[in-house]
């Protein structure tokens, strides 16, 4: 047969498609640099404050605690299998999204509020995971200070950390009510309160629960109130570096399998029991299929198929993680509120595992 160079230019979109519907199916599973560079390594680096009690601090035994440290704990169970396998590094408000995009840190759980700017590959460039804390920004005064609503902070110094939405919204808010103000902008939080607790501002401005997580270490924490009111939503979520899907996917169902356990009643005393139960029972589904004992959700994912299991076990579920770091009975003293499961009127609120 003749060689038909027209032939063959018109044969070359079908040529181009086997050989890619090939490589994808040979490629089915999910490929994820960050993955394997974490599962290589055997060890999760995750990015934190490290100094703000009851979101991430270093306990007086050298053991790292807090909310957003138990998540990276979560990451590195689901991940690993072992809670243990992460190394935790302290970052400054300006330094936090140059270490995820530079791969310093594998995952950002930096009480970093979830926006456009920071989502979109223009700006920041992070894939966000599900909101694990729901907030607004308030102002905190010394209670004898006289001062109990934002315009009367007219002509007065505010201090605030650099490089953060409360940064923004403050000059947002003061813009709306027509009060000039002197910002006092520091670097890193502990410059910011220090100037606080030293009197060089008369308030400060934060996240209300970060607020108050930071008055709890002040040396008279009733001596300092928070004004009635939020200036901004600041709804709080892990991040990893925009352009790895499949990581990002990883960490985004890890963050929703302790809100998903939670809902079903699944606790880090009773997972072993729950699992039981499940293999026992081949009609209970949904319970079957989240806790890796039937389907390949896990597989999907690059992730052990007892990943849930694993998540569970080693820091139970989003409520136990809420209430042990940050609930009422602690030094933080933080109701649930908007941050209650869905079916309790909140906001957490888990996709199916199907």
């Amino acid at each position: 047969m003749p060689f038909s160079p027209r032939k063959v230019l018109r044969a070359l979109p079908l040529l181009a498609g086997l050989v890619l519907t090939g490589c994808a199916v040979e490629g089915s599973g999910p490929q994820s640099q960050k993955l394997a560079a974490v599962k290589a390594r055997g060890q999760l680096v995750c990015g934190v404050d490290g100094k703000l009690p009851g979101f991430s601090f270093v306990a007086p035994d050298g053991r790292y605690q807090g909310f957003e440290v138990d998540l990276c704990r979560a990451v590195a169970a689901g991940v690993l299998s072992d809670p243990a396998k992460v190394e935790f590094r302290d970052l400054s408000a300006s330094e936090r999204f140059a270490a995820v995009n530079s791969g310093e840190v594998d995952l950002l759980s930096r009480s970093t509020t979830m926006t456009l700017s920071r989502d979109a590959a223009g700006g920041n460039a992070l894939s966000f995971a599900p909101i694990h804390f729901y907030g607004g920004q308030a102002v905190m005064v010394n209670a004898g200070s006289g001062i109990t609503y934002l315009k009367q902070l007219a002509g007065k110094p505010i201090c605030v950390t650099t490089g953060t939405t409360t940064e923004l919204n403050l000059a947002d808010r003061m813009r709306e009510l027509n009060a000039a103000y002197m910002p006092l902008k520091f670097q890193n939080d502990g410059q910011t309160y220090g100037a606080y607790l030293q009197g060089r501002c008369v308030a400060v401005t934060s996240d209300r629960a970060l607020l108050a997580a930071k008055r709890s270490s002040f040396p008279d924490p009733k001596a300092h109130v928070l004004l009635a009111g939020d200036l901004s939503k600041e709804p709080l979520a892990m991040g990893t570096v925009n352009g790895d899907p499949a990581w990002a996917d990883a960490v985004r169902w890890i963050a929703y399998a302790l809100m998903q356990a939670e809902e079903s009643g699944i606790t880090q005393a009773n997972v072993e029991a729950k699992l039981a139960e499940a293999q026992a029972d081949s009609n209970q589904a949904d319970l079957r299929r989240f806790l890796g004992v039937d389907g390949q959700l896990g597989q999907q994912l690059g992730l052990p198929a007892d990943f849930v299991v694993q998540v569970i076990k080693a820091v139970g579920n989003y409520g136990e993680i809420f209430e042990r770091n940050l609930g009422v009975n602690t030094r933080i003293n933080l109701e649930r509120g908007t941050n209650r499961q869905w079916t309790d009127g909140g906001l957490i609120y888990s996709p199916p595992f199907r």
